[in-house]
Order: C-alpha cells, then structure tokens, then sequence
C-alpha cells in the first residue's frame, strides 16, 4: 500500500488525490502495477425503482494488480478506465453474488447493460465470492472504473478537484525482486517530480509541500488497507496484551494449586522414584496431567470463541456498518489455540512438577506431607506464585480503571453542543434534477414539514456532521492576523438555536443571506481570536485566500467539537448553506425533538416521497448514536478492558481462596493441637488470614509499581486522565483488597471451626 508522509499534519495519509496516483500509475520502475479504488455506492436502476448498491470505483491496474481471475468474462483494464470508458463504452464487473441475486446466474450476463446513475454499463465480467477487493472488511458488488466518477457520484466530480480532494487509496504490485527497501528509495526519488507535475497550475501548494519535506512511501500491502484496522488496531493490540494477562493469571492460579497437590502425593511420588521410576519419567506424566488440564481449557474456549468472535465483530458493526469482519475459524486460529494449549502446560505444569520430584526419597517416604521440611522448604514458591498473581490483577485492574475513567471524562468533556433529543436526517440529492436556489427552496420546503411534525422544537441544515469523522477545510486571513486554517460547515438558519451552540456576537443566518446578499460568515470563539486577536470580528472582512473571495462576519459563536470528541474544538467557520458553491449539495436535516423519534422518520420518508420522488429514502440517526461512533474505538477499549479487569479479580479471588483452603486442610492436625493447647479461635482466623493478607499486600504493592510503569503504554488512549490518577490508583487497591478480602477470610473462618479431637484422630 502506498501512502504519503506530511510533516504539517505531522502524520502518514493514506489517501491521494487523482493527480498524484496518476503520477504514480505511470512509473513501472519498481512496481509492476500500479492501482486506486475508493468505495462508493451505486444507484442501480432494478425492477421496482432505483436502489442503492455497495460498490467500488477501481483503476486499470486494479484486477491486475490482486491477480484474481475473474468467474465469468474479464476484468476492468486501462482501456475501461478512460472518460467514457473504452471504445465499446463504460463497462463494470459484478460481484457473483450480485450476479446470482440480480440476474439469476444467467450464463449470459456477460454483454447484458446496467443503468447506473441513470447512464447504461455493460457488464464485462464476474468475479468470484471470494474475491473481496483490496478493503477485506467490504464486500462490493460492483467494480466500476475510477475515470466513471463524475457519472456515479455527479454532481461532485473528485477528478476535477484535482489536488482539492483526497479520496483516493492507492496500492501497487512490486516488480520481481524488488522489495521495500528499494521501492522506499525509488519512491523518495520521484516523489518531488510528482509533486511538480500534479501541483503545476498551483505553485503556492508545491512550497508549501516542500517545506514539510512530502514524499511517498510503501508498506506491506498483502491483507489491504481497511480504516476500522487503522481505528481499531492499537485497542485490539492493547486488549490482546490484557487477554495474555488473564491467561498468565489462570496460569499461576493453576500452578499454585498443582504445587499444593504435589506437597499432598510426595509420599506416592517419592514411592514411585524408589521403585525405579526415572525422574524425567514422573516428570512425564505430571506433565501429561496437566496438558489435559490445558487441552480441555483450550477445548473449552474453541467452543466459546465463535460467539465471542461475533460478540466483537458485532460491537465493531454497530458503530461502523459498512464494516463486514470474518470471524471465522480457520487453521491459523486452531494453530495459535495449539500453540497456546503447549505453553499453558509449561506454565502450570512444568514448575510444580520439578519440584514434586525434587528432595530425598528418604524423606519424602518417611514424612510424607507431615514433614517439616516438605511444609518449610516448599511455601515460599507458592506464596511468590501467589503474590506475583495478586501484582498481575493490580496491573489488569489499574489499566481498566484509567481507560473507563478516561471514556467517562470524554463524554463528559462535551461536544459544545446539546445532543439529547438531536435527530439527523440524511437526504441525498445527487440525482435529482433541481440545483442553485430552487434546490434551497425545496430544503425549505422539507424543513417546514418536518417543523410541522409533533414533538419538533426546530429544524435547520447542515452539511458536515459533527464528530462524523468527515471534514472540510479552507484558509482565511486578515491583514492583522495572516493566513490561518479554519475548519468550514455549511448550514442553515436557526442552525446554532438548534443544536444549541451559544451566539456570543452577531446573529444567525437567515434564509435571506443568499448569493446576491453578499458573502457571509460566522466564526466560532477560537477562529475570532485566531484572526481579530480579540478584537470585535462582528462586521469585518475575512478572505478566502484560495478563491480570493471576501466574507463580512455576522456572527461569533461558542465552540464545537469538530471531526472526533479526543480533540479540542478547532477554530472554524460557517458560511449560509444558500452560498454553498456546490450546486446540487447533498444536506442533512438537523432537527431538535422530544418525545419519540420514530414518527419522524416515517414522516420524513413520506416528505421526501412527495417533494424529491427521484431521491432515495432519507435516512435517519441520533446525534447520540454518531457520539457513540465518534468514540466507538474508546468505548470498545474500556468495556472489554473492564471484562479482562473483572475476569482478572475473579480468578485471582479464586486462586487465593483455593490455594489458601488447600493449604489450611493440609494444617488440620496443626491447627487442631493448637485448639487443644488453648488457641482462641479469633487468634487461628487471625493468624490463616494473616498470611493471605501479607501476600495480598506484598502482590498489591508491586503490581502497583508495575501498573504504574505500565500505564504509560496507555497515555495515548487516555483523555484527560493521567496514567498515575491517585482516584484511580485508590480505586483499584481497594477493589483488589476487598476481593483478596473475601477469599482469605473464608478459608480461615472454616480453620476456626475445626474440632481438636477430629484433627488429632486424622493423625
């Protein structure tokens, strides 16, 4: 996959525009095919209307490039990838599952014609099920060629955007024998040429690259490039390391209990070493013992792993629903199971086995558990093993702890504006026919029909939603001030009363600030201070220095978050939505409701239906659910962080209590002839708690240590939260104290019970 390095934004982009993947599709040196695709989705013309198909534009060296043979006929080539396609016309291959569910595996599908945003297509060639494309978590149906863009996505055409629109994801097939290293170099040597050669018209954009030192680089491109991998690869990564945590917890919570077991078979081992049983030998089988253990557990958790798979795949889907994950078994599963089945054996089975047949046979015969030596030589392991279980749950418990604060702080942070009761409401108008002012007339037409719905409180427009991951950018200056980068909405009137952002000077717009009523525009807070230094910005001139155009400010406004809730509100602009200079743009109705929403959306349906018939059905989601998908990979992170944290309490609190009741029903004579010598029983809970307690604290302290040092791994999740948050360092010791707690005094509760007279007969 190949990407571009900016030193302005400081990061690695993935997303080109035409100008440059052109650049790049036309240089063979290293890379045998060169190819970009951008997933869109269709407007397909079918029996009963127009619908909506996932899809995916592609370049001529796309098909090339994954050497994927197609089912039926051929795949798109550099001839198909032509303003208006090849001599033959525009062409598009299908998917074989649109193949079977649109023309019912007809044989002669290939030559048959698609109506496509209203333009006819000629089907070339289908393509296998398993054949996914370069994004392996979307399944497009229709591959259709990049240079058809301003056809299927009119009226935007990103190709004449040119160096103004990023939406590109490019990827290329190295030549035989070249490998990273030398693509890098090569990329490095013609980045500035592309540079020059996408940026000729533009000179101001060329110095600006150079000074942040642009190039273009490559990476390995075998499983593709997907954002919910780019989104979710660090949570994943994070959660892994805590699911290994868990395991190591279960690990250390069998070996302990299989080392106090093998204090209680000394006698039978030792027996068996003196009737001539090779050490390695009872090693063996001890071993044996506890690969059932683990193979059953292994066993155990390959029956749960398809519904915890689907589990995540689900909480992934829910916030992003192009997203299709595959979470099926397959052998490289089975293998890591495998592999994990033979480590946990060495983990739980290995130490305690070496010293079971460690010590004198003699010994062991003659004293067998009731040995001094087998009781004083053989507790500091297991209590180290203990301890060391009580430090790994601090540091799980602590690292929860920080990534839940963290989520909690975020969504209280706030958006700078009110979300409750906010409803959004899609409309799609690429295709229809109305554009300028009569298409404003008819969003004003839609917007006082939806005002007319019960529970509405008021209804405006927007172009970008906030927190949708989208943006738009343009720079402004003032004499004063300079040039500064502002992030730009369009919308409508009674925008900011509905989404309640506060209008600290100036007004809003009206449907009278239209194109003949000069250009306008409000700032938020941080863009009036960035350009006016605190100074009135109500009634000065702003200018857009990209198409020389000057705005009067009407208005300065609180600020928003913008694109993600992580970052602070970024100063940015609004300009009316009736001086857009897109003249078919595709809004989103904002509209302020209490009470239930679902009428609303039917009633929006039906408005649609009556004013636009030619548009899709409008759609409609909260503004609560695009917060929850705004943070979606936080969120994710924190409650499966939480369910590790909780799994890692309850298996240290069932290892501490099981560990603790073995040894102390190893103690029964013990504890029984100090009974007998006059022990209070508050004196034998005190002292059998006593020893849980020191290994708790002595557990506690160093795994706070460690959680501490450890934290820090997760400073980049964490928002407002510091790794070392004393509330949550408190927290967390006290949850474990409490679980620890309760499984130590259990065991010495039930000493306390025991009857002197039965605990000397057992001797």
């Amino acid at each position: 996959m190949l990407r571009y390095w900016d030193g302005g934004l400081d990061q690695e982009t993935y997303f080109l525009s035409a100008p440059f993947f052109r650049g790049l599709e036309s240089r063979h040196e290293v890379f045998s095919a060169v190819f970009a695709y951008n997933p869109d989705t269709l407007l397909v013309r079918g029996q009963s209307g127009n619908e909506t198909i996932p899809g995916v534009l592609v370049s001529g060296e796309y098909f090339q490039a994954l050497e994927t043979p197609p089912l039926l006929g051929r795949y798109l080539t550099p001839q198909d990838d032509q303003p208006g396609g090849s001599p033959a016309g525009l062409a598009v291959v299908i998917s074989e599952d649109f193949w079977k569910n649109w023309f019912n595996r007809a044989p002669d599908v290939v030559g048959r014609k698609m109506i496509i945003a209203d333009t006819p297509f000629t089907v070339v060639g289908v393509m296998p099920k398993r054949f996914f494309g370069a994004d392996p978590t979307q399944r497009p149906e229709i591959f259709a060629p990049l240079s058809a863009d301003p056809i299927i996505d009119a009226p935007r055409n990103h190709i004449a955007d040119g160096l103004h629109s990023w939406w590109l994801m490019v990827g290329a097939r190295l030549q035989p024998g070249v490998g990273l290293d030398k693509a890098n170099a090569e990329l490095l040597t013609i980045s500035n040429p592309i540079l020059h050669e996408a940026g000729a018209e533009e000179p101001s954009f060329i110095a600006e690259k150079e000074k942040v030192n642009f190039h273009f680089l490559a990476e390995p491109g075998s499983r593709g490039y997907t954002y919910a991998r780019f989104l979710f690869r660090k949570p994943l990564v994070a959660m892994f390391g805590m699911c290994a945590g868990v395991l190591l917890l279960a690990c250390l919570n069998l070996a302990s209990l299989l080392m106090a077991r093998g204090v209680a078979r000394s006698r039978e081992l030792a027996t068996r070493l003196a009737l001539g049983a090779s050490r390695a030998r009872v090693i063996r089988q001890l071993l044996t013992e506890s690969l059932l253990i683990a193979v059953l557990g292994t066993a155990a958790g390959m029956a749960a792993a398809p519904l915890v798979s689907h589990s995540l795949a689900a909480m992934v889907s829910n916030n992003w629903n192009t997203v299709q994950l595959d979470t099926s078994l397959d052998l490289s599963v089975f293998g890591f199971a495998a592999l994990i089945a033979v480590l946990s054996t060495l983990l739980i089975g290995l130490v305690p086995a070496l010293q079971a047949t460690a010590g004198n046979l003699n010994d062991h015969i003659k004293d067998g558990q009731h040995g001094r030596q087998a009781r004083e030589q053989r507790r500091i392991l297991p209590r180290a093993l203990m301890a060391t279980e009580v430090a790994v749950a601090m540091t799980l418990v602590v690292g929860s702890a920080l990534l839940a604060t963290s989520v909690v702080r975020l969504y209280k942070s706030g958006a700078g504006f009110d979300p409750n009761g906010l409803v959004n409401i899609a409309f799609s108008m690429d295709k229809q026919q109305l554009d300028g002012d009569a298409l404003m007339r008819l969003y004003r037409q839609l917007g006082e029909g939806l005002s007319h719905q019960p529970g509405v409180k008021s209804v405006s427009f927007e172009f970008i939603v906030p927190l949708s991951h989208r943006g738009w950018d343009g720079r402004y200056a003032t004499p004063a001030a300079g040039t500064h980068r502002l992030f730009m909405n369009a919308v409508g009137p009674a925008y900011f009363g509905t989404m309640r952002i506060p209008i600290y000077l100036g007004r809003e717009f009206t449907w009278n600030d239209t194109g003949d009523s000069g250009l306008k525009i409000i700032l938020n807070q941080s863009a009036a201070r960035q350009l006016f230094h605190g100074q009135d910005a109500v009634g000065q001139q702003v200018t857009n220095t990209r198409e020389k155009l000057s705005y009067e400010v009407v208005g300065v406004v609180g600020d928003a978050k913008y694109r993600e809730m992580e970052a602070p509100a970024p100063p940015a602009a609004y300009v009316p939505m009736q001086q857009d200079e897109q003249l078919k743009p595709s809004l989103t109705a904002v509209v302020r409701i209490e009470g239930p929403q679902g009428p609303l959306a039917s009633a929006a349906r039906t408005l649609a239906a009556q004013l636009a018939p030619s548009i899709p059905p409008p759609v409609m989601t909260t503004m609560d659910d695009v917060l929850d998908k705004s943070i979606s990979a936080e969120r994710m992170m924190a409650m499966l962080a939480v369910f590790f944290a909780a799994c890692a309490l309850l298996v240290t609190g069932i290892g501490l209590y099981g560990t603790l009741a073995y040894a102390t029903a190893r103690r029964t004579s013990e504890i029984g002839i100090r009974m007998a010598l006059g022990a209070r029983r508050t004196g034998v809970v005190a002292m059998v708690f006593r020893e849980n307690a020191l290994i708790g604290a002595a557990g506690a302290g160093a795994g706070l240590v460690v959680a501490m040092l450890a934290s820090r791994a997760l400073a980049s999740f964490l928002y407002e939260t510091s790794p070392r948050d004393p509330w949550v360092l408190v927290g967390s010791v006290a949850a474990l104290t409490l679980i620890a707690s309760a499984a130590s005094i259990l065991p010495a509760v039930r000493a306390a019970r025991i009857d002197p007279m039965k605990a000397l007969r057992t001797e």
